[in-house]
């Protein structure tokens, strides 16, 4: 009889186990089915959402996941180790600031929390306008300021820049001249005439966040070499894309319109457009008739760049050697984009175009872009394209 109640009781517990089982099995509520497998020991969770802190000790916490965040302090503005920040001076926006030791990349990081980060980043987008205004173009250019949903991070180091990239806040710059990479994420920022995304731009143009340099992630195509430019599938889309920099009312394609020259309005391209890699090309403004000419700009679909950027090279070397690099008022400059190039002699429209991304072919020897300004390599040995341009015009 008591092997019996043995046998029983033993019976009794193997149900019971194998009960518990199945219930462990069953899939949590929202999710596929199956098993749910633990994420990668010390991996932070992805982010569904910009992160949020109550204080700045939970944004340490948060930041930690990431980077180097020890030591923290508040309330200090004139914390030595903010001495550098840009955020520190937005004003009324940040309600309490503390700063943290970056030890492992010998800097240190801001934390700034704000109970409106709409007004934040409006306020931060004044700060830059007014900067620039006041002859800093370059100001907020290569920002640090990284956003989240109440809180701010504004990290000294560029590598630790690289690393909260990859994490759920996203880079707030309000520089007009910035463009964002394609392949890299963009969104649309609180403020105006701002963006968030995760990529992190430098002076030396070195790649800062998202897909690695040189190849492809995730079956996804590379990145092009020079981040940002501007594109078109046709002429009438490039029309459309400068239409706030270009008054182009006016357009024709019509070979005999387009070949119109004035003594107000020279193009760059002189000849047959083939010969120097342009597929299509059309002329915006007023052509010399009954009337003066007027506000002629002259639209270039490019085949092939390599082309236009070596006659170009050509004939800025022949300027520089017969006219010390001096050319006629009245001739255009020769503006750059990804396939596409604009034409123009107004200062007015160029400065439009440099803020929209586009670049123009500089080529002189030993020329070298003043800092705060962008240069990225040619397709051309000996040239660089520059949003520098001697005069004041850019921007």
């Amino acid at each position: 009889m008591r092997i019996k109640q043995t046998l029983a009781a033993a019976a009794a517990t193997l149900i019971a186990l194998s009960a518990v089982t199945a219930c462990d099995d069953k899939p949590e509520p929202g999710r596929a089915g199956g098993v749910t497998t633990p994420a990668r020991p010390g991996a932070p969770a992805p982010q569904a959402a910009p992160p949020s802190a109550g204080s700045t000790a939970d944004a340490q916490k948060y930041l930690r996941q990431y980077a180097s965040c020890e030591n923290l302090a508040t309330g200090g503005r004139e914390d030595v180790r903010l001495r550098s920040s840009s955020v520190k001076t937005v004003g009324e926006s940040v309600a309490e600031l503390g700063v943290c030791s970056d030890l492992r990349e010998n800097g240190a990081i801001g934390i700034f929390l704000t109970p409106d980060m709409k007004k934040f980043q409006e306020a931060y987008r004044l700060q830059v306008m007014d900067r620039i205004a006041a002859g800093k173009p370059e100001y907020g250019l290569y920002s640090r300021v990284f956003v989240g949903k109440d809180f701010v991070a504004e990290p000294t180091s560029v590598k630790t820049a690289r690393a909260l990239a990859k994490s759920g806040m996203r880079v707030l710059t309000c520089n007009p001249t910035f463009g964002v990479p394609e392949g890299r994420k963009k969104e649309k920022a609180l403020a105006d005439q701002c963006v968030l995304s995760d990529f992190v731009h430098t002076a030396d143009g070195a790649d800062a966040g998202g897909p690695e340099p040189g190849g492809a992630q995730g079956g996804q195509p590379a990145p092009p070499a020079i981040p940002g430019l501007p594109s078109a599938g046709s002429l009438a889309e490039l029309r459309k894309l400068i239409g706030s920099s270009v008054d182009c009312t006016r357009f024709s394609t019509d070979p005999d319109t387009v070949a119109i020259r004035s003594i107000d309005y020279q193009p760059f391209v002189d000849g047959d457009a083939a010969g120097w890699g342009i597929g299509e090309r059309g002329l915006c403004g007023q052509p010399a008739g009954a009337q003066r000419a007027h506000g002629l700009v002259w639209l270039d679909k490019v085949d092939d760049m390599a082309v236009l950027q070596s006659r170009a090279k050509a004939v800025r070397l022949k300027e520089i050697q017969e006219n010390g690099g001096r050319t006629r008022a009245t001739k255009s400059v020769l503006m750059l984009g990804g396939n596409v190039a604009v034409e123009t002699n107004n200062a007015s429209s160029r400065f439009g175009l440099y803020q929209q991304q586009f670049f123009r072919l500089e080529c002189t020897p030993g020329f070298v872009t003043p800092q705060g300004y962008r240069s990225e390599k040619a397709m051309v040995d000996g040239c660089v394209l520059t949003n520098y341009e001697p005069g004041g015009v850019t921007p």
